[in-house]
């Protein structure tokens, strides 16, 4: 386990993990300010020998969130890395330095399944930030269904620079490679050199947000270097947000590798994946994984049996992975649980093969206009291909005529920026016609979260309309 200069080996790391558990066996939970550092991982590791639910905190959150967190939470403990200064809403939590000093110490044996591992926060974009209760029994299904589908094994050495309070940088990208008996490199914060170095030295794997991999792509196409580090990698993973057709087509071209994508959610873990040795087409995430059970149904509840890639439905599932419910939220946990299915709110098709396309969210991705039903990712593609569009998202907003109508908020490549007319008959030439947009919102940026995910619900807000 690396970051930076700094490393942990196997046998350091269970000795380390062992004397801080000992510290933590009275405690019901603790928080984790969780940095990108070596110390944030040993405290994960340490709480979960431990049988403690560790939670994870961000610590860019502002304060009103971090209070929200602190009090639903209620940690015995805040663990620290030595010398990090703790904003004043951490001052009531008792704290304890993280030291990375090996001392005597026996790992407990292990707990229950179902008891819980971790507890992450969503974001929030709906209401104060819900706490996801993992057990530990869907992290060890859901690595082991991610290693199967990937051949992950302990010959690889995964690099990534993902932050550590969500599931991508920390249960995929810290636990999945101790499950499976791998190196992890750490790059504490993302650049292309930083990404070339390591793959080009040790690196088989690289997890990244289709935001890493634009920037990717465009150092490859300039840099000779960084494209054939990331041409002898043995697998390249896109997730937490759709990766656009045109950055696809840009690594595709720079380097020859196809980047496998995949789809989840905090409270379900990962669900589907593009498979090692699968079919790689830019506009899937791959069927389910093995032993999660999906389904896609209508507006009705009602199962949708078809695979023909074009009918949409909200994305269900159920099984191992799933979560033991919200903290302290028995009402939001009722909402989206019934009969053991998890309403996700994301909406898909599926073809033939069993591959989910993704639409996106059924309250932001989804525009029923004129009758149709209208994914925004694909307007997104195809207004990404024009060269005057640097960024773009699709919405619906209110229409008194059709239901809803497409608005493109666009960041331009040019100035001028594209007139609307350019645009709408961009997209008219590419897709049917009632998918072009009717609207075109100019942007400086987009608003985005940490893992670079357009945060949409921002845009609605800004009309004040509820798409």
């Amino acid at each position: 386990m690396r970051f930076g200069h700094r490393s942990l080996t196997y046998r350091e790391l269970s000795a380390v993990t062992a004397a801080l558990a000992g510290r933590l066996l009275s405690a019901k939970r603790v928080a984790v300010w969780a940095e990108p550092v070596l110390e944030t991982c040993v405290a994960v590791v340490a709480a979960l020998a431990a049988g403690v639910a560790a939670v994870p905190v961000n610590p860019r959150l502002g304060a009103r969130e971090l209070g929200h967190v602190i009090s639903d939470a209620s940690p015995d403990l805040i663990l620290a890395a030595p010398g990090t200064a703790l904003p004043q809403a951490l001052h009531t939590v008792p704290r304890l330095d993280i030291s990375l000093q090996a001392h005597h110490g026996i790992n407990p044996p292990e707990p229950e399944p179902e008891s819980p591992a971790l507890i992450i926060y969503t974001s929030g974009t709906t209401g104060p930030p819900k706490g996801v209760v993992l057990p530990r029994r869907a992290l060890a299904a859901g690595i082991d269904a991610l290693a199967a589908a990937w051949r992950w094994t302990d010959c690889d050495v995964l690099v990534h620079a993902l932050p550590l309070f969500h599931v991508h940088g920390l249960v995929l990208g810290v636990l999945g490679p101790l499950r499976v008996g791998g190196g992890m490199h750490h790059l504490t914060s993302f650049s292309a050199d930083a990404v070339a170095e390591r793959l080009a030295a040790a690196g088989t794997i690289l997890f990244g947000v289709p935001t890493m991999y634009h920037r990717l792509a465009a150092a490859a196409e300039q840099d000779p270097g960084i494209a054939a580090a990331l041409r002898q990698a043995r697998l390249l993973v896109s997730g937490s947000a759709a990766l656009s057709l045109s950055d696809y087509e840009r690594i595709a071209a720079a380097t020859g590798q196809h980047v496998v994508q995949r789809y989840g959610m905090t409270e379900s873990l990962i669900t589907c994946a593009v498979r090692w040795n699968g079919p790689r087409r830019p506009d899937t995430v791959g069927p389910p994984l093995d032993g999660v059970a999906l389904r896609l149904v209508d507006d009705h509840g009602q199962v949708i049996d078809a695979v023909d890639d074009e009918t949409i439905g909200e994305i269900e599932v159920a099984g191992p992975t799933l979560f033991l419910g919200y903290l302290n939220r028995p009402d939001a946990t009722a909402e989206v649980m019934h009969d053991g299915w998890l309403r996700t709110g994301d909406v898909a098709t599926r073809g033939p093969d069993g591959s989910l396309r993704l639409v996106g969210r059924k309250a932001t991705d989804l525009i029923k206009s004129g009758g149709y039903k209208i994914g925004a990712g694909e307007i997104e593609d195809a207004l990404l291909d024009h060269p005057g569009v640097a960024e773009v998202a699709v919405t619906g907003e209110p229409d008194p005529d059709l239901g809803q109508r497409v608005v493109a908020w666009v960041v331009p490549a040019s100035d001028p920026p594209p007139a609307v007319q350019d645009l709408a008959g961009h997209v008219a030439t590419m897709l049917a016609p009632h998918k072009r947009p009717r609207v075109v919102r100019y942007l400086t940026a987009l608003p985005r979260n940490e893992l670079g995910k357009v945060c949409k619900s921002e845009l609605v807000r800004i009309t004040g309309d509820g798409a």
